[in-house]
This record gives C-alpha cells, sequence and structure tokens, in this order.
C-alpha cells in the first residue's frame, strides 16, 4: 500500500445503518444522522429499472400503473427481495457518498435479535455488494439500549422494548451481552393492517395501508385518555357500492381496531417477565423499561404496558433514532463496545 492509499484509509469515513422494514436511517461517523427515508423502492417491471427511492417512492404505493411496483424489500425486519434491497442500499449510499470522498468504508447494521443466519448473510452481502469493506452487525435491542444511554456494560438487567415497522424486539441485557430476547413479527405494520381489516369488517369501507397508518399516528390512543374522544373524518371506498364513503372515527373504534396486535406485544412482554430470574425482575422494578422505535410513540402504550406488568415504562428520547444512534456510538467506540457486534 502507497503513502496516498494509507493516508485515505487513515482517514476514511464509516457508515452506521438502521436498515428497518418501515425506514432506513443512517449514520456518519463524526456527523451523526444523515439520512432518514422510508424503506420502499419503485421499479418499472418492464425492465426492472429503479424509478424512485425512499419518500418519492412511498408516494406510489397503492397508485402504480402495472408496469410499476412499489416494493418494500424487507418484511417483518428482514430482507424480501434481496435484488431491490441491494439496490436500495446502494441508493442510500450514494446519496449519502455524494458529496464526500469515502473510499471503501466500514458499516454497523442493526439487524432483528430472530435473525437467522441466512438472514445475516444476505445483509452482509447486499453490503458487500455496494462497496462497504467491512459489515459489523449488532441487534437492534442491543444498539437501541446504546442509543438511550442505557447501562449495558454493568451487571444489572436493563430492559428494551423496540417496536419497529415489521419485528417487535422485547431484550434484556447485562454485562454488554443479551440475557433473554424474542422477537415478535407484530410491530407498526400489523396495526395498520388491523385498522384496514376492522374498517371493512365494521364499516364495510376500504382503504389503504398509508391512509391506516395516518389514522394509527393521529388518532390511535392505546390506553383510555381524558378529554381526547375527538372524532377522524375519514374517507374510503364504500365496498357496496365503490364510491367514496366519509365516516367519523372515534379514538375508541381505533383503540378497538388495534387491539390484538397491541395485546400480542404486551404479552411478548409478559413472557419476558416471567422466563426472567428473579434478580432481573428486582432490577426492572427499580429501573423500569425503555420503549422505543416507532411504535413508543403510540399515545398511551406505555401507560398500557405499565399498567398491565406494574413495571415503570420510560419512552426513549427520540425512539425513532435510538436504533442509529447506537449502532452509531458503537461504530465510534469499537473498542468499547467490540463485544456487542455478532458476527
Amino acid at each position: 500500500m502507497d503513502f496516498f492509499s494509507k493516508l485515505f484509509g487513515f482517514f476514511s469515513t464509516h457508515f452506521a445503518m438502521d436498515l428497518g422494514t418501515a425506514n432506513t436511517l443512517i449514520y456518519l461517523k463524526g456527523e451523526g444522522v444523515i439520512l432518514n427515508e422510508p424503506s420502499v423502492v419503485a421499479i418499472d417491471n418492464s425492465n426492472g429499472k429503479v424509478i424512485a427511492v425512499g419518500r418519492d417512492a412511498k408516494e406510489y404505493i397503492g397508485r402504480t400503473p402495472p408496469n410499476i411496483s412499489a416494493i418494500r424489500p424487507l418484511k417483518d425486519g428482514v430482507i424480501a427481495d434481496f435484488d431491490v434491497t441491494k439496490a436500495m442500499i446502494k441508493y442510500f449510499l450514494m446519496v449519502v457518498r455524494k458529496e464526500r470522498k469515502i473510499s471503501k468504508p466500514k458499516m454497523v447494521v442493526g439487524v432483528p435479535s430472530g435473525i437467522t443466519q441466512v438472514e445475516k448473510k444476505a445483509v452482509v452481502d447486499a453490503c458487500f455488494q455496494v462497496g462497504i469493506r467491512d459489515v459489523y452487525l449488532i441487534e437492534e435491542p442491543m444498539a437501541a439500549a446504546i442509543g438511550s444511554e442505557l447501562p449495558i456494560e454493568l451487571p444489572k438487567g436493563n430492559m428494551v422494548v423496540d417496536i419497529g415497522g415489521g419485528t417487535t424486539e422485547v431484550a434484556i441485557i447485562s454485562l454488554s451481552a443479551t440475557a433473554y430476547s424474542e422477537s415478535l413479527r407484530v410491530a407498526g405494520d400489523e396495526l395498520d393492517e388491523s385498522i384496514v381489516r376492522y374498517l371493512q369488517k365494521k364499516h364495510q369501507v376500504a382503504i389503504g395501508v398509508i391512509a391506516a397508518e395516518k389514522i394509527k399516528m393521529t388518532a390511535a390512543s392505546i390506553y383510555p385518555m381524558e378529554f381526547r374522544n375527538i372524532p377522524l373524518n375519514i374517507v374510503g371506498k364504500d365496498m357496496l357500492t365503490g364510491i367514496p364513503k366519509s365516516l367519523k372515527l372515534t379514538e375508541e373504534e381505533v383503540r378497538e381496531a388495534v387491539e390484538e396486535p397491541v395485546s400480542a406485544i404486551i404479552d411478548a412482554v409478559r413472557r419476558a417477565l416471567e422466563k426472567l430470574p428473579p434478580e432481573f425482575v428486582s432490577d426492572l422494578n427499580e429501573t423500569g423499561m425503555i420503549l422505543t422505535g416507532g411504535g413508543a410513540l403510540l399515545k398511551g402504550l406505555d401507560q398500557r404496558i405499565e399498567a398491565e406488568t406494574g413495571i415503570r415504562v420510560k419512552v426513549s428520547d427520540d425512539p425513532l433514532l435510538s436504533v442509529v444512534m447506537g449502532a452509531g456510538q458503537a461504530l465510534e467506540e469499537m473498542g468499547r463496545y467490540k463485544r456487542v457486534f455478532i458476527n
């Protein structure tokens, strides 16, 4: 290696990425979060060319002609369409590298705790094929714990409930290792689909998942709150006549619509508590648990979990960024966090 190669290697910049079912975030060493885009790709079916990626592609969902497909290449937190995922990572890295001279960077990638060896290989291969030199995998709950500033290195139980788009991760972390974890494939997407099904069944109105996501974000209140039951006006397609139909939806109805997936998430938290040694439960009684991921923004979810488990629940300061910030911190301080990488 000549002097210039050494010099550029020395100054090369490295990334951390939260490759999520709903959103992909990229952290650049020394700069912080530099990209936050939906994990969606629009493709021309006639020639396989990528038309749009990220926010632009999300606008295509449910509105495409037959020759165009809007694809979410990650399903339940893992790669469902390898080629499209590769194209998406390549595009996002091209965007962030445009104004920066970066040669063969390292990358830390957040992955679900229940990931299989085959799925790990798919993530690593996708990164290698877009020019990443070294790939380090970190489990999302571990990254979320680091990003939420939990004392993961101490011999003390730290509980993280990370509700993303495709998976809910429930984990107990102690001594920089995962003492217990469960990756549940019920999360934000399932909540959206529950709202779609509820409106079809109860009101015979069809809406798309993007509209359902808006209802979830504006009107879902998981725990009954005083002075908040303001009806939400929505417009969908009447399933009998096919014409537009408007209706008023109350928070109580939205709460009923999402009850099944919410109960599944709370059951996963209960299962973790049942399986833990008494010492960990005692730690959690003292420190509480951290709620992170997009699902942590659901109104009243923290109160509902607290009411059903008896353990204090704290919502992470920035739940949408905690995984990528934790992966970024692990990247910045690789010596300190070397034990948290799973490959």
